[in-house]
């Protein structure tokens, strides 16, 4: 039998890391990068992927998606180490629907990421893309909570409003000296 879903608000959080040279990250924020500049690219490229994710992915649902945001977080732009650093991206995909936006949020998150390794790889050949998840969807019978970190560090992107840092909106490039986050990068709804 055939039970008809509520259209209800919904809401779905995912999350991913690109691992990266400091040098590539200091390249990136000092918009060095030979193919341009890459945050406003990977934002674009990930609200663009989410909005088309049906057409990409077999047999997923196309949906009219409402908001699609990309956010950026780094913690430390010059590292103790010389060791890799992890760049995190954050998608909020929503829609007042039948079904959930998941695939949306998760696939703004990997062309995203996607689009970095792309546009750095000729500066850094270490890169990689990793942990890819779902951290939290709302709406629907089977609302969660929030999922718990995968136990990486920076698994968790703080809120937005909690960092401080260089930011970097459709309006210009800011850069503040000596942040405890480096990078808050806020993306206007779509």
């Amino acid at each position: 039998m055939f039970r008809e879903k509520a259209v209800t608000l919904r809401e779905a959080v995912a999350e991913g890391y690109v691992v990266l040279l400091p040098a590539t990250l200091r390249a990136i924020a000092d918009q060095t990068v030979p193919k341009g500049e890459v945050f406003g690219t990977a934002r674009i490229a990930g609200i663009m992927a989410a909005k088309r994710c049906g057409e990409l992915i077999p047999l997923c649902h196309p949906l009219p998606v409402e908001s699609v945001e990309v956010h950026f977080d780094v913690r430390e732009l010059e590292p103790a180490e010389d060791g890799p650093v992890r760049l995190g991206i954050k998608a909020i995909a929503r829609i007042a629907g039948k079904t959930g936006v998941e695939m949306e949020a998760l696939t703004a998150v990997s062309v995203a990421a996607l689009t970095i390794y792309d546009m750095c790889k000729a500066i850094d050949k270490t890169m990689t893309i990793e942990g890819i998840r779902l951290v939290s969807k709302t709406g629907g019978a089977s609302s969660n909570r929030p999922r718990r970190s995968s136990g990486l560090p920076n698994s968790r992107l703080p809120a937005v409003e909690e960092r401080e840092g260089i930011n970097h909106g459709l309006h210009g490039f800011t850069r503040i000296r000596k942040c405890k986050s480096i990078f808050s990068y806020p993306c206007p709804s779509v």
